[in-house]
């Protein structure tokens, strides 16, 4: 019986790790100073949006994982930062790094 569960568990987890995997575009203009303070950067270098895995996006965002990744699938996913993360501010430093000032 366990192993019965444990397979259903593993089945029933597959497709949402599957949605971690997207894109969406995070709009951090709200949290764009906070971010800044955290990476010791000028809130001027922040850009206005950052590409983020769904995961981090919704976590940011308060949305769930699951509306973020149908937006994902159909091309249109997008949602505006409510707080900030770890993971937020180095996907802003890694961004920065690599493109200059924005």
């Amino acid at each position: 019986m366990a192993v019965i569960g444990s397979a259903a568990a593993l089945t029933i987890g597959s497709p949402a790790f599957a949605q971690q995997e997207g894109l969406v575009n995070v709009d951090i203009s709200n949290v764009n100073t906070e971010i800044a303070k955290n990476i010791n950067v000028d809130v001027s270098q922040i850009p206005v949006t950052v590409q983020a895995p769904i995961g981090v996006a919704a976590n940011v965002c308060n949305v769930g994982a699951n509306v973020l990744g149908e937006q994902a699938r159909s091309g249109t996913g997008s949602c505006t930062a409510e707080t900030t993360s770890d993971a937020l501010n180095q996907i802003v430093q890694r961004q920065i790094k690599g493109t200059g000032q924005q």
